[in-house]
Order: C-alpha cells, then sequence, then structure tokens
C-alpha cells in the first residue's frame, strides 16, 4: 500500500510517557512499525520519546489509536508482541471512528451495519445497559426475545471499539449435543457452529462479515464452547456466557473465576429452558442464591414485557407461563 505524505496534513506526534512504553516499542521493533503503517498508509517513525505517524488525517488517527491500545499495555506491566500489535488493528477495524463513552442519558450502545443504532426499547432493557455498564458482572434472566443476548454483544462491541478491553470472548454450554461435542460430523467448527450460532447471527449485525472473519482469525474475538474455557485466565477481555441456564452449578463457578484483570462478564440465560439432564440443579439458578449479595455483580430480571421480538412471542410466552401456573398447583399423581 503507497505511503501518502501530503504537506497540507500535519504529522501526528504520540509523546512516550513512560519508560516501558520505550522498551515496548523498542521490544516491537521497526518491522511490526512498518507493518502497522503499510496496513494503514502511514509511515511511522520513532525517535526521541515520540512516536510520528505521517498520512492522511483519519489514517494516522486510527493508527495513534492502535499504538495507544498497545502502550496502555506496557503501561500495565505486560509484555508486548506483534500479535497484540495485530490484535490491536483488528480491534480498530471493527469501528475506524472512536466510539467515546457514553454520556449520562444517552440510550445508543453502538452503530450497527446499516448506520442506525441499536438502543434499549423497553425499561429492562434500559436496566440492563446500564448494569453492563456500571459492573464487572451482569446476570441478565428472562424469557426468549428479550434482547439478552443481543445487547450483551451489542455492549461488547461497544467497549472494543473505544479501546476497553482487548477481546471479545463469546461461550454457550453445549448440552444438548454433550459437552465433548464427539459424535457429530466434521472440523471442529462444523461442530460447535450449531450451538454458537445465536452469538454469530448478533455480530452480523453490528461488524462486516469479512472483518469479523478476519477478527475471529486473529483472535481478537473468540467464540468458543463452556468446555473450551477450563483452565484460562481472560485479562482484559469482555467475556459472555450465553443459554447459562445449561450450565451446572459448577461449570458456572469455572467460568466466573476465569475472570482476569480490567475484564466484565454478562451471563445471560432463561431459566424455564433448562435441558440439563433430569435432577441436575441448574447454574444459573444456584449463582442467583449464592451471589446476590455480593457487590460488584448485577442481576436484572426481564419480562413479557421486554419481548421485543414478533408479538406473537410475547403470547407464547404468557401461555407456557400459564400451562407451568396450573401444573404446578395440580397435586402429584
Amino acid at each position: 500500500m503507497g505511503r501518502v505524505r501530503n504537506p497540507r496534513n500535519p504529522p501526528t506526534v504520540l509523546r512516550l510517557r513512560s519508560v516501558e512504553e520505550e522498551r515496548a516499542l523498542h521490544g516491537l521493533g521497526h518491522r511490526a512499525l512498518r507493518s502497522l503503517g503499510d496496513r494503514l498508509g502511514v509511515r511511522v517513525t520513532a525517535r526521541g520519546g515520540a512516536v510520528t505517524v505521517h498520512g492522511e488525517p483519519e489514517a494516522a488517527r486510527s493508527a495513534r489509536r492502535v499504538l495507544e491500545e498497545v502502550l496502555a499495555r506496557a503501561r500495565d506491566g505486560e509484555e508486548i508482541s506483534d500479535l497484540d500489535l495485530e490484535r490491536a488493528l483488528a480491534g480498530e477495524a471493527l469501528g475506524v471512528e472512536a466510539a467515546a463513552a457514553p454520556a449520562p442519558g444517552d440510550d445508543r450502545v453502538v452503530r450497527a451495519l446499516d448506520d442506525s443504532y441499536v438502543v434499549p426499547r423497553t425499561a429492562g432493557q434500559k436496566d440492563y445497559i446500564r448494569a453492563i455498564r456500571e459492573h464487572d458482572i451482569t446476570f441478565a434472566i428472562g424469557p426468549a426475545g428479550t434482547g439478552k443476548t443481543y445487547l450483551a454483544v451489542a455492549c461488547a462491541v461497544a467497549a472494543l471499539r473505544r479501546g476497553q478491553f482487548r477481546r471479545i470472548v463469546l461461550t454457550r454450554p453445549a448440552v444438548e449435543a454433550g459437552e465433548h461435542l464427539g459424535f457429530l460430523p466434521g472440523d471442529f467448527q462444523a461442530k460447535v457452529n450449531p450451538y454458537l450460532r445465536p452469538l454469530y447471527d448478533a455480530l452480523e449485525d453490528l461488524v462486516d462479515f469479512d472483518e469479523m472473519r478476519r477478527t475471529i482469525e486473529r483472535d481478537v474475538i473468540e467464540v468458543a464452547p463452556l468446555a473450551y474455557m477450563r483452565g484460562r485466565t481472560l485479562d482484559r477481555c469482555f467475556i459472555i456466557l450465553d443459554e447459562a441456564q445449561n450450565t451446572t452449578p459448577e461449570q458456572m463457578k469455572m467460568f466466573l473465576t476465569r475472570m482476569g484483570r480490567s475484564s466484565r462478564m454478562v451471563v445471560t440465560g432463561d431459566v424455564t429452558q433448562v435441558d440439563l439432564p433430569k435432577g441436575v440443579r441448574s447454574g444459573l439458578l444456584h449463582s442467583r442464591e449464592v451471589l446476590r449479595a455480593v457487590e460488584g455483580i448485577a442481576f436484572v430480571a426481564l419480562g413479557r414485557t421486554d419481548i421485543v421480538r414478533h408479538p406473537l412471542v410475547q403470547e407464547i410466552v404468557e401461555a407456557y407461563e400459564k400451562e407451568d401456573g396450573r401444573k404446578g398447583k395440580e397435586p402429584a399423581p
């Protein structure tokens, strides 16, 4: 890609603020900075305690945001590699315009591909968005169609665009096929796709398909079954556990304890649609009892009035709730 030097565009200068930042840039080396410049169509030089970016204003701002993302990690004491630069580049590509933090009372979550904004449409959804923004862990419990998954993914994409996190991790328990998914045909991706498809559906409204594929390849967005979370520590990640009613208490504890530094978690589920074997307790119900009083964790209850799918969905949910109520009152056989 050609580099443009236009005298009418003054260079963008990023002053280094610490020895850690200088070491991080030295560790990346000139090759990584040249790669950054080639990818964004700018020229990047580092000398004398500063990084200078020459190029068109928008491209130069993008390069600055990528460098600031990497240097922020260096200030936190993290080791920086070429892979971290790739991840920052992918995150920048998700939203070239740096989205400012939402102002109080601003309901807009993120811009979708059709240039509309994702916004909460009910009082319950507004409470949900507020909880995600204000808490490190948020549980959203409610019936189908209330936007639990979609709004969580929208918040994750918005936070990644703002540079709050370096990765999005999306996961679900694959209960219907067993955690190992071994009997399904095909490679790993073919096996997990049917169970992770709702998460992809939400992403596809917000992120261009080609860019989504690239960010998944670069591990900026990770979509994987819950079983693959075991043993990991997830730092600076926005993590979403979907269909959490199908976790066991042990799986829920495992998932919640993956949370690393500067991360955020959203857990969603519908306690009326538990697919666990008979006699196995839902980890979502268990967590609601155990964690309700823990500071920093929010529980949001969404109901029929928060359903925003086809109007019939609300009536279907209500009919099943009435049926369940009648069964609860009937004497045991």
